[in-house]
């Protein structure tokens, strides 16, 4: 391992991507060695289970630039993403998925608007090649609704697809709750921000890693990590209900005394009653479940476990002391909060 700090980290997480990893190593060198300046590849073994541990593992030998994280099993797409920043040890730390749908050689185009004097520089999306329109659409509804029910100004159409200054990334070790939700604490965060244009290329091989229910499971953590609203939607909800059943208490009433021989056929059958009842129980429901996705956070929260676990690394040193000082911050923190 050299002893020279890279200038530039690139962290990419890396899922059954035999297919296309050293093709992709292969671009994100291409783009970085003509800046003259030294660099790191940081490939996150997120628990595959084809043959990338061992492409990886070659890569490294031949070209020692391209370092390797081996979870020790399957720990998801942000888990990665946060293992990566965190053993990265450049001035700057460029995101990037492995599966070449976000094209290495707009990464200059993102250290540019960094030497430019801004900290978190973010590729906007203006073309998805390759996606359907399902996934298109509902992808630009999601963005623009997380945008108006929070108070952080996440950008819309982009992905992790981004550079992060060192100020940057320090912060968000400090950040270690489990539900992430990456794109959004970059955004939280503040700092200088930019975004620069790009297309987004169709995936040459492999599968998508985010089926319909991992996008679902990623749009909640999205709203949940950054939104009180499905809970006051629960309370504006039951308010609801309340004033229809005022509402139609008083009907009956009424209705009632201008004449009971009409108003009971009317109100009292059974279709009305179940219906009401069946309403009723509906929204009790969903608003339990709404106030048992916050609870399930908290419980991961308190529980204290660990972000990850490394199994081996490849190249690559441990946290340095500052990172290791600011998790343990972090953590004290938690512990006096709860007593």
């Amino acid at each position: 391992m050299s002893d020279v700090q890279p200038t530039f980290s690139v962290v990419a997480p890396v899922y059954n991507e035999e297919q296309l990893i050293a093709e992709f190593c292969r671009r994100v060198i291409a783009a970085l060695e003509p800046l003259g300046e030294p660099f790191e590849l940081v490939l996150v073994n997120d628990g595959c289970r084809d043959r990338s541990p061992e492409i990886m593992r070659e890569l490294h030998e031949r070209d020692p630039r391209i370092k390797v994280i081996n979870f020790s099993r399957n720990f998801g797409h942000q888990i990665a993403i946060t293992a990566g920043t965190d053993y990265a040890a450049g001035k700057a730390v460029i995101v990037i998925d492995s599966d070449l749908q976000d094209p290495p050689e707009v990464i200059p185009e993102l250290i540019a608007r960094w030497r430019e004097g801004y900290q978190v520089v973010y590729g906007v999306r203006e073309e998805r090649e390759g996606e359907t329109w399902f996934k298109k659409t509902t992808a630009a509804l999601f963005y623009r609704l997380i945008v108006r029910i929070t108070n952080v100004k996440i950008p819309v159409d982009t992905g992790d697809f981004r550079l992060m200054d060192r100020k940057v990334v320090d912060a968000l070790k400090r950040m270690r709750e489990h539900h992430r939700f990456m794109r959004g604490l970059s955004a939280w965060v503040g700092f200088r921000q930019t975004g620069v244009p790009y297309r987004r290329h169709a995936r040459a091989a492999g599968a998508t890693k985010y089926p319909l229910r991992k996008m679902l499971r990623f749009a909640l953590d999205g709203i949940t990590s950054f939104s009180y609203l499905p809970l006051q939607l629960a309370t504006y909800l039951g308010f609801i209900v309340a004033a229809i059943s005022m509402i139609f208490l008083l009907v009956v009433f009424v209705m009632r005394l201008a004449n009971p021989a009409a108003a009971e056929p009317a109100f009292y059958g059974q279709a009305s009653t179940l219906a009401s009842v069946l309403f009723l129980g509906a929204v009790q429901l969903i608003s339990l479940g709404i106030i048992g996705e916050y609870v399930g956070r908290i419980y991961d929260e308190v529980k204290g476990r660990p972000l990850y676990i490394v199994a081996e690394t490849l190249g690559i040193a441990e946290p340095d002391a500052t990172s290791a000082a600011a998790v343990r911050i972090s953590q004290h923190e938690q512990t006096s909060l709860r007593t």
